[in-house]
């Protein structure tokens, strides 16, 4: 079957035939809006790692365009990029000039703007802290976050286990377990990734039909769950009609911080979403900040986008004691993100779950919902085998990106920063950690 030509320009973009996607998407951009586009500039963007994006010019007015692009994107149903129902709900969010949602075609267009993304002005403070330049940063998240919450408080309503599967979200996670045609079989990147590769760490090579069964302890927290345990629980509860028992809410669902322009003076910062590629009005209650809470804060510094730049900041020792494979690694989350993930902790999560807690619908496993999804970000966004085809990581990386994709969805034996967040948010009278 032929590649759509979102496929098609992406793949040539990612081999470095530039002019040859350039072509592909100024042909689309004169099919789907009758745009004459000049200048056309593909972004080299260590942050699309699903996507593309790029600036032209037509009829006079500099413009900026991205898509978003998945396997199995001629089988997906329902609405793409649907940004009026994010700004109908009270959401700061670009809305694109032009938007074409036909599958293998989707493009949105968009004025260009000349503000930074907010995932550039954090690149910058991970690595050369800055206390003014974070404290505006902090104040951007923090009101953004309260009118994502008053958002979900308006917008909550329990959702059928029909509405749940349809929305789009879930492409973001168990749609990337599952080959088409073989729905009840764990698969799809899974498979492609992981199943039967060799991973090479630090210090040791390892398949994984061996690994996928040890215990991990990371800088000497032992967790309770393996690899193998985790997919297979993933695969299970993650369903899309399975998370519907905690309600639906209109949410972005995506809104990492490279799909984030920020913007405003000094002491008035402002941040507004765009590419709404996985928007909906049923967004699954548990599922609405996932995304953002791991992108935003676990994947830096750099470990994810930027693996080659880690492992010259950064070191790992990996070794195999048995059932046990031992981690050890300098890399820390920065200041900067740690502020991010406390203002997600109190100003969006705990109001969510004691919000759902009082309508007596948080679900008793709503922990191992939200852990099951975060483990799932970067296992399946990317591969996190070093040398693989389908990804940049080096051994340093792997080993970093594994510690901390098991900490998402295992508990340890005693609090990391992932569990200590959870149980400041846990209402009264939900069920224990484990």
């Amino acid at each position: 079957m032929t590649a759509s030509p979102v496929a098609q320009a992406r793949a040539l973009a990612k081999a470095g035939r530039i002019d040859e996607a350039a072509a592909i998407v100024i042909a689309l951009l004169k099919e789907q809006f009758g745009l004459d586009a000049i200048g056309m500039k593909i972004n080299s963007d260590i942050y699309s790692l699903n996507s593309m994006n790029g600036t032209f010019e037509a009829g006079g007015a500099p413009l900026f365009f991205k898509f978003h692009q998945e396997e199995n994107e001629g089988a997906m149903s329902g609405e793409y990029y649907r940004a009026k129902l994010l700004a109908d709900a009270g959401l700061p969010v670009d809305l694109p000039l032009h938007a074409s949602t036909e599958a293998g075609k989707q493009i949105l267009v968009y004025h260009r703007r000349t503000e930074p993304r907010f995932a550039d002005v954090l690149r910058k403070l991970d690595v050369a802290p800055d206390a003014g330049a974070e404290v505006d940063a902090g104040v951007a998240e923090d009101r953004l976050n309260a009118r994502l919450m008053a958002v979900y408080a308006h917008t909550w309503h329990p959702i059928t286990p029909e509405q749940s599967a349809a929305e789009p979200i879930h492409r973001l996670f168990h749609e990337r377990l599952v080959t088409p045609g073989e729905p009840g079989r764990l698969g799809g990147r899974f498979a492609s990734f992981y199943l039967d590769q060799v991973f090479q760490l630090p210090g040791l090579e390892i398949d994984w039909r061996d690994l996928k069964g040890l215990t991990f302890v990371v800088n000497g927290l032992r967790y309770d769950r393996t690899l193998g345990q985790l997919f297979d629980e993933a695969f299970i509860r993650l369903r899309p009609d399975r998370l519907a028992d905690a309600g639906g809410l209109t949410a972005h669902g995506d809104a990492h911080n490279a799909n984030i322009w920020y913007s405003g003076e000094p002491g008035r910062p402002n941040l507004a979403m765009f590419d709404p590629a996985f928007a909906g009005s049923h967004v699954p209650a548990l599922l609405a900040e996932v995304k953002t809470t791991f992108h935003n804060v676990f994947a830096h510094p750099l470990w994810l986008y930027e693996p080659g730049e880690a492992a010259k900041r950064y070191w790992a020792e990996v070794r195999r004691e048995g059932d046990t494979i031992r981690i050890e690694h300098n890399w820390l989350g920065s200041r900067v993100r740690h502020s991010l993930l406390h203002s997600k902790q109190d100003r969006v999560w705990q109001p969510l779950l004691t919000l759902l807690s009082q309508r007596g619908l948080l679900p008793a496993d709503w922990r191992r919902v939200v852990k099951l999804a975060l483990f799932l970000c970067p296992t399946l966004v990317m591969n996190l085998r070093a040398g693989a085809e389908s990804g940049s990581h080096n051994p340093i990386s792997s080993a970093i990106g594994l510690a901390t994709a098991v900490s998402m969805g295992a508990e340890p034996d005693q609090p990391d920063t992932l569990s200590a967040m959870l149980d400041e948010v846990t209402p009264p009278g939900s069920r224990p950690r484990h």
